[in-house]
């Protein structure tokens, strides 16, 4: 693979994302797309009430831009490309209906699931009909392919959304989605050049645009990518997964995910059966909060774990 087709992309993405933030945030600021904040979140949070948000608006354009130099040369961009605005699109639809419509919940849950569920159907029957990727997933730590069959496609629709909601759930602090985003990014980047996989320049794209989207929203953020540029990320981690065949790497790069996601499944479960609860608070980064952690020492710990599980998924595939 040629160098530039994996330095440049990084450099453009990133210099995008910079540029047209200025530009973004004082629009969403001006059509007051601000953020809700929930009343019984913790008090800190308060203040961040009106940050403009639906700022994955910014990680997306410079995604897609810089991807489309990119996608005639590199046709395994498409699918990995669709999921990441296809569960964009959801997570804009949820957007809007908060800060538009001042409707807090958003979407309804089945609308949200259902959205999820056609944009991960979609991206199977790509994989299925237009890939000769087959059933075989690469198991961690053993260097062996294994064809899994039709479980693989049920595999699919469990990852892709476990993966969306889970990054859905982590961001919820200023940087904290971003940050631990662009490490698992950069993760597939290394292994898709490595691999010689034709996604490395659309990988190498969403590692540029987190960095110049973290210009803006490292704490005090000031814009916040919402479910727009959270979905989005979940679709981009899950589905160049499945384009590099190692969907249960997830599971290791993306750990901080499936503990947010643990934590409010036990958290729900648990009060439903006592009405006691597990954590101060669900997300799990809210607990830690409570538990007296300045918000910049829970993304950083966050980022810090999943740094070193990048390291050992090295080692994994």
């Amino acid at each position: 693979m040629n160098k530039n087709d994996v330095i440049i992309p990084i450099l453009v993405a990133f210099g995008i994302s910079v540029a047209i933030s200025p530009i973004v945030i004082p629009f969403l600021k001006k059509l007051k797309f601000g953020q809700f904040v929930r009343d019984d979140g913790p008090e800190s949070h308060l203040k961040k009430s009106g940050t403009p948000t639906m700022g994955g608006l910014i990680i997306l354009l410079s995604i897609v831009i810089t991807s489309l130099l990119y996608i005639k040369k590199y046709p395994e961009i498409l699918p990995v490309l669709f999921a990441t605005l296809g569960f964009g699109l959801v997570g804009f639809l949820d957007d809007y209906i908060k800060v538009v419509m001042k409707r807090s919940l958003g979407l309804k849950p089945w609308q949200k699931m259902l959205g999820q569920f056609l944009v991960a159907g979609i991206f199977a029957y790509y994989m299925y009909s237009r890939t000769e990727l087959g059933t075989e997933m690469l198991i961690p730590f053993t260097g062996k392919m294994v064809d899994i069959g039709w479980v693989y496609y049920v595999l699919m629709f469990v990852v892709m959304l476990g993966t969306v909601n889970g990054a859905n759930f982590t961001d919820g602090l200023d940087g904290l989605a971003s940050s631990v985003t662009v490490l698992i990014a950069t993760f597939f980047s290394v292994v898709a050049i490595a691999y010689s996989s034709g996604v490395a320049p659309i990988s190498c794209a969403v590692v540029g645009s987190l960095l110049g989207f973290l210009v803006y929203n490292v704490y005090p953020a000031r814009v916040f990518m919402g479910d727009t540029g959270s979905l989005a990320l979940g679709g981009f981690v899950a589905s160049v997964a499945y384009m590099l065949q190692m969907p249960l790497i997830i599971l290791l790069v993306a750990f901080i995910y499936f503990v947010e996601v643990l934590s409010v499944i036990i958290q729900v479960g648990y009060f439903k059966k006592t009405g006691k609860r597990v954590f101060k608070m669900a997300p799990i980064h809210h607990h830690f909060e409570l538990s007296g952690w300045p918000e910049t020492k829970v993304v950083a710990i966050f980022a810090i774990i999943t740094a070193v599980l990048c390291f050992i998924a090295m080692l994994a595939v």
